[in-house]
């Protein structure tokens, strides 16, 4: 039986941070294609705490070159005469390898989108040289992503949106941080209260109008929410992402989810109300919220990240009341056109 518990190269100190090569780990479970399964499940049971990760089994010829990789879960399912190389004549699988010099992220990006626990290192010829494990890999998913995603949200100090820093900051720097977005956001209530106020007449010719208030708003912060939550993720996946790229492609979506809330409001307030002015208006009005609440979804959070403020607190209160004053004034803008128009 040709076993080995670790490649012969077992340092990886003298690799760069940030390295597959560093983050590698060489106590790995290593067999020859003659291996029968018996064997396989012999090593894997006598060595457990010898190996590092016993996720795989990695398969290697001579000078420990790579030709093969078996999940735990496939040998233990395999009748235990059967030879390693037999198996792996009946998968014909494509290796995932990366080589020492490889970037952290571009590891943990290949072990999503193949779906793997871990990716096996390799040199220029093949030889296996050890393996990233899963911890290794959740390690980089948080330190790559998680926070680039803070950063760019705005968030400077990671440490400070730990449990301990929001616990240990200080109650009356806490409120001084939210306090004035939300002030603002009070203001922008107000405004939007003064704006209903100026279509009276409006709500007096049809008072249903103030019933549908509450979902043009909802429809239009829901909207934002998704795009601004849409736009940090992937300003935290690809910083290089272009803005406009970015826009064009929520509006074309924008259009294709307004044209359904749209007619689906309209038809229903057609055959409950039987009015088709109120169809007309608020078909229109929902349609009208969806682009406004994708821009600003877009633009705010965009800008208080260029001007160094923080997104985490800021986005939420000021999105939401533009959003809020813009669609209430367009809700009322076009209810009052049509009254020109249609049968109120």
């Amino acid at each position: 039986m040709k076993l080995r518990s670790k490649p012969p190269n077992s340092e990886v100190s003298g690799y760069p941070t940030s390295t597959a090569g560093r983050l590698m780990t060489t106590r790995i479970p290593m067999i020859h294609p003659t291996t029968t399964i018996r064997d396989v499940e012999q090593l894997l049971e006598q060595n457990t705490d010898a190996f590092e990760t016993i996720n795989y089994v990695y398969v290697v010829e001579k000078n420990s070159v790579l030709i093969g990789i078996l999940s735990i879960k496939e040998v233990f399912r395999q009748p235990s005469e059967i030879k390693v190389a037999d198996l792996l004549n009946q998968k014909r699988q494509e290796l995932v390898t990366v080589f020492p010099s490889t970037d952290q992220e571009r590891v943990a990006s290949k072990a999503i989108v193949h779906e793997l626990k871990a990716i096996p290192v390799v040199d220029s010829g093949g030889k296996l040289l050890g393996v990233v494990d899963s911890d290794s890999i959740f390690h980089i998913l948080h330190e790559e992503h998680v926070e680039d995603l803070l950063k760019m949200g705005g968030v400077r100090d990671i440490e400070a949106y730990t449990a301990k820093g929001y616990f240990g900051a200080g109650l009356k720097q806490s409120i001084k941080s939210r306090l004035p977005w939300l002030i603002l956001g009070l203001g922008g209530g107000i405004i939007a209260a003064q704006i209903v106020q100026g279509f009276e007449k409006a709500l007096e010719a049809k008072l249903i109008l103030a019933a549908f208030i509450p979902l043009v708003v909802y429809m239009a912060d829901a909207i934002g929410t998704q795009t601004e939550t849409l736009l940090v993720r992937n300003l935290a996946l690809d910083p290089k992402m272009k803005l406009l790229k970015f826009l064009l492609r929520e509006m074309e979506i924008g259009i294709a989810v307004a044209l359904v809330c749209g007619g689906l409001i309209s038809l229903y307030s057609f055959f409950r109300f039987h009015s088709p002015y109120l169809g007309m208006v608020l078909g229109p009005s929902l349609f009208v919220a969806t682009f406004i609440a994708i821009f600003v979804g877009t633009l705010v959070p965009w800008f208080l990240f260029k001007l160094g403020q923080d997104p985490a607190l800021g986005t939420g209160p000021l999105t939401t009341i533009l959003q809020d004053i813009a669609s209430v004034a367009s809700y009322f803008v076009i209810a009052s056109f049509m009254m020109r128009w249609l049968p109120v």
